[in-house]
This record gives structure tokens, sequence and C-alpha cells, in this order.
């Protein structure tokens, strides 16, 4: 009967349906009524009490009930089976069988078992020869053998952690068929596509089979992961299905090495969607210790997904040498390293920006890289904790820019030996045209990128030649002059980019290659400085493989090591399974499946012949378990009317309900909280607000009192002829212990030099060079009419203590004053600078755009000079007492020349305080000559 699409495996119990007329007799008759006796105390009762009546016969409903249940019986009993399988072979040639064992037929693999055991059954009986390949096997053996060979070779086979191949399937069965025509062909698949271009049906239908037949499962467990990213504030994790007809959420667990679950997150489908995104929240370093993902629920290769180290959010601190420029942050040396690296790394940025104290505390948060762009000289206390944590693994990377063009040459935290000052390549006084990159080495994290285009170097720090400087080098102009080097230090390594982090020396920090190359660098650095195996490796050897059900396992077979060069697999192959590779220090993931891999259901043409069918299993579908439900469904029922129809509920005594009553709920009691007001304040802050509300001009207090008497007074004489002058309206001057007082609430800081003074102490130095980083300015004045960086005759006293002072401080490289410069022209209309000396000239930071520049009219950089330094006694030039009277005459005596010193002061205030607002009226007389005017 298997014939018809219901079947029965007993057919001889239907005969009990004969019986359903005697049933029926049955059911109608009734038995006597029983003999009763009057008992005569009853007699008064009997007109009050209803006479009970029996029917004669049942009512004809619930005969019919009871006909329904008995034939439902009889039914079950025969073990009707619906849609039975179709054990019929076409007998014009071989059985040849196509069996998808990959990562997606892990959870039904019995069911495909046992449907290939009731095929190749069915080839035994009809004594067929039996073809079998696997798809996910890398050899094929698919010559026709007997049908008892087929079947040990079928109980032999195991799913494999791999996509199919059936590309290869289906040339094994075309050399080992060899024209001949096979009777059934049946492809037991997973219904999933390799990728949309594959026509494995049409392929196979080339080989005119008797019968051509697809038998697939559900496909509702084909279920993988495949994506993983680690953002800012949770790890983001893509799934992708093939059946996307209903909605279905599932869980997704993060595990770490050993296998623990210490996060989980949801992952919903909509209907109709196959790709859906979830997100698993975890703080920062519990994200870093997830070892790998997994779909709750499904034990397959395909729903686990391997991380690596590479996978890791770094923790990475940037630290800039001008922090001043805010308010024009495409300028500013971190806006585009901090774009470039933000989506994959977190960042952390000082908090002050003293770097004896900030680098302390960013080493205590324990870094994987620390940028540091355009930094030059460093406090000496920080060199050796530097030097520390890059050797247990951590990676500095700089980038070069005017301070660190004009350091000194020798140190030690930078990868190759430097020649001071900068190359510039174009320009009028530059014969070398900008030089674009050449072709990145096979070696380092750059190799394999595509040679950049479009991006020009136009300025370059430049490297000693060295016998190591080829190795050293990752990336190199045109010119062979390098543009990127390391230096490896125990388990990490310095960096150096010789352009600067922003795009006034080259084209690449606005390009997508920096990004990419940004991202390469800092992917070197190790979670946590965790200790590293020394330089990338080319190759590694398989570490743990993955197994079919998802999990690892230290049997490597035959894997072969992983290539990390160019030709790296984006996923597993038959000579690379998934799994881990390298040692226990570090390794990489290969997953099943490639990143962005989205699952489609197996292309099918509507025109060729086949034959649809299901798993065995899934196919035939037994009725007797609902049929034996459906009658015990109906016995209660009946059970039910024979109660109801005797009286037995009409006993039960009648039980008023009534509704609850809802307690009153108890408000709750906030305890009051503590409450700041404006009135709290602390020791000291009357003087902060003070300084905050007026402009002060401040200076060092130096520890002589005939030297700090006369800044005082210097100052004084300065803010009345500013007073007078100018709308501006200082406060008395301040004088500063650079060791402990705020230095932030002024906008510059005169510090006289003295040379028997006491020597600062690296801390206030260190404090002094977070100020001028910050945006401060401080004016150095050595008073000794000579300049402050030597001249013929050697420095004096004075100049060997500021050189002394500003070893220790990071500053920009220097020149005089230009005469176009906006301190020139900031209020007063000035030539020179003169003090009580006029033979000093006033050294301002060296304008970059200025060496390149082939127009007479420049203006200033960007910003304000974070450091002054002249020797002409500014503050002696200004000196007064109570009455308004100079206390120190000018060299010569000429009270022009104290005229022109105030003036001097007046527009150094004024650039202090406005910038550079003023520099582009330089460039209107050459607006007005352009325009015609």
């Amino acid at each position: 009967m298997n014939a018809l699409p219901l079947a029965f495996t007993a057919p001889a119990v239907l005969i009990a349906l004969a019986a359903l007329p005697l049933i029926w007799w049955l059911l109608k008759l009734t038995p006597p009524r029983p003999t009763s006796e009057v008992f005569p105390p009853l007699r008064i009762l009997a007109g009050v009490l209803k006479r009970d009546e029996t029917p004669s016969k049942s009512p004809w409903w619930l005969t019919l009930l009871r006909m329904a249940l008995a034939a439902l019986v009889i039914f079950a009993l025969a073990d009707p089976v619906l849609n039975p399988r179709n054990a019929s072979l076409s007998a014009d040639g071989p059985l040849v069988l196509v069996v998808d064992n990959d990562w997606a037929t892990v959870t039904d693999w019995q069911s495909r078992v046992a449907t290939a055991e009731a095929l190749i059954g069915d080839a035994n009986g009809s004594d067929l020869p039996v073809s079998i390949v696997f798809t996910a096997d890398p050899t094929h053996d698919a010559v026709p053998v007997s049908a008892a060979t087929a079947l040990e070779k079928l109980r032999a086979a195991r799913p494999k952690p791999l996509r199919p191949d059936r590309v290869r399937a289906v040339e094994a069965l075309k050399t080992a068929l060899d024209g001949t025509r096979p009777g059934t062909l049946a492809v037991l698949s997973d219904g999933i596509a390799i990728d949309e271009r594959e026509r494995l049906m049409t392929e196979l239908a080339a080989f005119a089979p008797a019968q051509l037949r697809l038998i697939e499962g559900d496909n509702v467990a084909a279920l993988a992961i495949t994506s993983a990213a680690n953002g800012a504030d949770a790890l983001t994790v893509t799934l992708s299905r093939v059946d996307g007809r209903l909605a279905r959420s599932l869980i997704v667990d993060a595990q770490d090495r050993q296998g623990r679950i210490i996060a989980s997150g949801t992952v919903d489908f909509s209907a109709g969607a196959t790709v859906a995104s979830g997100e698993i929240s975890a703080p920062f370093e519990l994200r870093n210790d997830f070892a790998r993902l997994s779909i709750a629920g499904l034990g397959s290769a395909g729903a686990t997904h391997l991380l690596d180290d590479g996978f890791r959010r770094r923790r990475v601190a940037l630290i800039s040498g001008d922090t001043g420029a805010d308010f024009q942050p495409l300028l500013s040396p971190l806006y585009y390293i901090e774009r470039a690296i933000a989506p994959y790394a977190d960042l952390i940025k000082p908090g002050v920006a003293d770097l004896a104290v900030s680098v302390p505390e960013i080493l205590a948060q324990k870094p994987s890289a620390i940028i540091m762009a355009d930094i030059g000289r460093l406090p000496e206390t920080v060199c050796e904790p530097l030097q520390t944590w890059i050797a247990q693994g951590g990676t500095l990377i700089r980038f070069a820019g005017p301070r660190l063009a004009a350091a000194p040459v020798g140190d030690p935290l930078v990868p190759v030996i430097l020649r001071q000052g900068e190359r510039a390549l174009g320009g009028a006084l530059s014969w070398a045209e900008p030089q674009p990159l050449a072709d990145f080495p096979n070696f380092g994290p750059f190799a394999g990128m595509p040679k950049p285009e479009g991006i020009l170097i136009k300025r370059q720090v430049l490297a000693e030649p060295t016998p190591d400087l080829a190795e050293r080098t990752w990336a190199s102009l045109a010119d062979g002059t390098p543009l990127v080097t390391v230096k490896e230090s125990g388990a990490g390594r310095t960096v150096l980019f010789h352009v600067s982090a922003e795009a006034t020396w080259s084209d690449l920090p606005i390009s997508g290659e920096f990004v990419e190359m940004l991202r390469r660098v800092v992917q070197l650095a190790r979670v946590g400085n965790a200790a590293t195996d020394g330089p990338a490796k080319a190759t590694l050897a398989p570490f743990r493989l993955l197994t079919e059900r998802g999990a690892l396992t230290s049997e490597t077979g035959n894997a072969r090591p992983l290539d990390l060069g160019p030709s790296r697999p984006t996923a597993a192959t038959f000579d690379n399974p998934p799994g881990l590779y390298g040692t226990e220090d570090g390794f990489a993931a290969l997953n099943p499946l490639p990143t962005g891999a989205e699952l489609k259901p197996l292309n099918t043409e509507a025109s060729l012949p086949i034959t649809r069918e299901p798993l065995a299993g899934t196919a035939a579908t037994p009725l007797k378990p609902a049929l034996l439900s459906l009658a015990f469904a109906l016995l209660i029922l009946d059970s039910l009317v024979v109660l109801l129809m005797g009286g037995a509920f009409s006993r039960l005594p009648r039980r008023a309900t009534t509704a609850s009553i809802v307690a009153l709920a108890c408000a709750l009691a906030f305890a009051p909280g503590d409450h700041a007001s404006a009135d709290d304040s602390r020791p000291g802050d009357e003087l902060i607000f003070e300084r905050l509300d007026n402009t002060h001009l401040a200076y060092v207090v130096t520890g002589e009192q005939d030297v700090d008497r006369l800044s005082e007074s210097g100052l004084r004489g300065l803010t009345d002829f500013l007073t007078y002058r100018t709308t501006l309206e200082p406060s008395p001057p301040v004088g500063l212990d650079i060791t402990k007082d705020e230095l932030s609430f002024y906008p510059i800081i005169f510090w006289p030099i003295s040379a028997t003074a006491p020597m600062p102490t690296a801390a206030a130095i260190s404090r002094i060079d977070a100020y001028m980083r910050a945006g401060g300015t401080v004016l150095f004045d050595t008073r000794d009419q000579f300049s402050a960086l030597g001249g013929e005759s050697g420095p004096s006293a004075n100049g060997e203590r500021l050189q002394a002072i500003l070893d220790n401080i990071d500053i920009p490289p220097l020149e005089p004053v230009p005469s176009d410069h906006v301190l020139t022209r900031a209020f007063y209309l000035l030539s020179s600078f003169p003090g009580r000396y006029s033979g000093s000239p006033l050294w301002v930071e060296a304008r970059q755009e200025a060496k390149t520049s082939n127009s007479e009219l420049t203006s200033s950089g960007d910003g304000v000079s974070p450091i002054l330094i002249t020797g002409n006694d500014l503050l002696g030039a200004w000196a007064v007492d109570d009455n308004g009277a100079s206390l120190l005459p000018t060299v010569p005596p000429d009270e022009r020349q104290r005229e022109l010193s105030f003036r001097a002061g007046v527009n150094i205030m004024m650039y202090m305080l406005t910038g550079n607002y003023k520099a582009d009226q330089v460039h209107v007389p050459a607006l007005l000559e352009r325009l015609g005017q």
C-alpha cells in the first residue's frame, strides 16, 4: 500500500472495522430497570420529589461519539503512515549518491545516514552497484561498488568542519563513471549554495540519469556565525541562515579559553530575514578574554566562531606635542590618528599635559600601544619606564614633526639615528620634487598592501645610513628614503613615521592607506603587554583544530602550516582546516566561513526533472500517536457526558467566588541626599576665582630678591602702559612658584634667567613643559644682550643656565621674528623688540610653511608660539617705582628705546591674547593688487 499517500504498517487490523455495526447495536441496548419497593413514610414526598426517568435508548449524538472513538482506535492500531518513502529505484544503471558531509550536516547526520542506508538497501535488493562520494572529503573514490562495500563506506564517513567542494566531487564522478549512465542519481544536500554561480543540479543532470532525486533536510539548523567586531562599547556578532521564513531569536555565548561562558547576547531574526546582528555587552577587559563565540543549542563548526589576538581590542594611548590646537582640529596632530584607530581601539588621553605625570599614569593602565605625535624631548624620568614597557611587549608609535626634527640626536626611543632638522621636498628653495611612496617590502605588517597612489611626501625627517637600515624599513619613498622604520626591543618595538601626523608634511594622514597602515601596526601590539614570540612569522603551525561539533582538539592530522603572507586563506580549506595556528603564546584563528559570508539556498532550475524528497524520518509521518491522542480525548469527553447526565455535578455545593481586594501600595521613603551649594568652597578658591576673572601678567619667582623685585616692578610698569594705551586693563602682576602654583590661568609667563638662582627641579621644568604643551607661552629673558642660542664668543652664564633648562623641555624649532610676523603688527608696527638692550633678537617658533613658500607675503603659523627668547632685559626696561619713574636706564640711555620696549610688550601681550587673527592683514596689499585696485 506504499503507492498511496497513506500507508498502514499493520493493515490486517482494519478488518476490525467490520465490527462497527455490532458495536452500534450494543450501544443502543439499555439494561432493565431495577425493581423498587415503596417505603410508606416517603409517600408524602412522592409528590414533591421529581422522579428520575431512564431513557430506553442512548442519544444519537452520544452513540456517534462512541462509534468515532472505536474507529479511531482501530485506525491507530493499523499504524498509518503519511507520505511513506518511495523505495523504487531505476534499474537502468548504478545508484549514484552525492552526499554533503560538511559542517551544516552535523545536526541531522544520522537522518542522512539512515536515508542513504535505505537507498543502498533498495539497491542491494535490486542487485545494483552503488557509487558514493562525499563532497567535504579531500579525495574521492567514486568507482561503483557492491551495496555492502558502499554501506561500509557510508558508515565510515563523518561530517567535516569544512565547506563542501562539489566541483571536485562531480569531476570524480565523471572520471569514475566514464560515460556510464546512472539509473538513480540521488543528492543528499545540505541545501546551501557555495556561491551564486554554482550549478550542481545542472551538472548532475548532464549525466542523463533515469531518476534525479534531491533529498534535503528542513534547513532550520543551517545557521552560522559569519563575523564578529569588537566595538567601542560591545561586541557585534552577525549570523546568517538559509531558512528565513519565520522570526527567530537566538542566544550567542562568548567563552574564554577554558570554555567557560562569560557573556551572552541575543540575535533576533525577523520574518523573511536571513542575516541578523546582535550585541554582547561586556566591559573592555572582559571582551578581550573572549576566545570563541557559539550559538546556544547548536553544536556545529559553522555555529562556532574562533577569536584570536587580532580580534581583541587594543588600548591605545595618544600623546601630542601640541595640545592647544582644539580651535583648529584639522591641524591637530592627533585629529587623523584618533579617527583612524577609534573604530577598533580604546583610546586613552592623558589627563594632564605634564609628561612626567601623564606617562606613568598611562603606563599604569597597561596600554597595548602608545602613539606620540611630534614629541621631541621626553623627561628623563619617563624614558626608563617607557623602555621597560616596550621590552615587556608594548608598541611605541612616534610621528615626526618640528619638535622631533629639532630634538638632539641620540634619543633611545627612536628606532634609527636621525639627522637633525627636516628635509623639504618641493618649493622655491628645494630642487627635489615631492615624492610618492614606493612598493611595500614583502616583510613587515604592510606586506601585501597595494602600492598607495596619489600620496606625496613634502617634508620628512631623515635617517642616518646604517647597515641594518633596510631591514628596519617597513615603508619608503620612491627615492629610497625611509618613511616608516622600526626597532625591536625585547618583546616590543618602537615604530617611527618620518612624517607628521597631520597633513602639513604629506598627504598620507588624509588617505585610506593611513588607516590601514596604522591599524596593522597597532594590531602588532599585544593586549595587556603579553609576551610575544618575536617578529611575525611567515607561517604558523597548527595548534588546535576545530571539530565538526565546534570543539577544539589537539589532533592536527595532516593540516599544513598557515601561510600569513598575501596568499593567506580567508576561510578553512582541506589543507588548512578551521582552528588555531601558532602556539599558546600567540595564534591566528581560521574559521570555516569567510568574514561576511551569507548563506544562500541551493540553486535548482525549475526545468530540470528533479524529484524533491525530505530525509528519512522527515518524509514519512506516523499518524498513530495523533489518532490515539484524539481517541483518548473523545474518551474523556464521553466520561464527562455520562457524569453530567447522571447528575454528578448537580450534587456539588455552590461556592460563591469573591474578588480579592488589592492591598494599598506603601510609599517609598527616599533619604535626602547631600546637596552641594554654590556657597561650598575650599581654601584658595577665592584666589582662583579672582585670577580667572581678571588678566594677570605673571613672572617666575627665581628665589633672588633683587631679580624678583625687578620682575614685579617691570610687569607693573607694563600693566600701567597697557591700561593707558589699550582697552586691556590687567590686574596687578603675580609671582609664580612653578613647583606648586597653577600655571594655566596665565596666557604668558615671564622668566628672567639668573645663573646664580637655584636650578629648577625636574618636576618644575616638566610642569613648564606641560604648560607650554597646553597652549601657554613662556618668555625667557637671559638679560645678557646676547642670543640665547649662543654667539660667536659662546653663551654667557645666563645663556648656559637657559640651555640647561631647555634640555628638558620639548621645544619646537626657533627663528628670529621675521619682518612679516604677526608680532611686528599685533598693535604697533615694529621692526625690533628692544629692552634695556637692543642687540638681541626675539626668538619665536619657526614657521614651517615659510620654508617652502615662494611668496614674500607669509603669515605666521597657526596658534601662538609656545616659547619666546630674548636677551634684551625687557623687564628691566619696563620696571617703574611707585611714582611711575623708571628704575633702570637703557643702554645706551635713550627714552625712545624705552618707548619701543613698552610697545614691544604691548605687541607681545596682544599676540598672546588674540593669536594670529591679524595674520591675514599682511595679504591685503597683494589681494588689492590682484583685484586691480
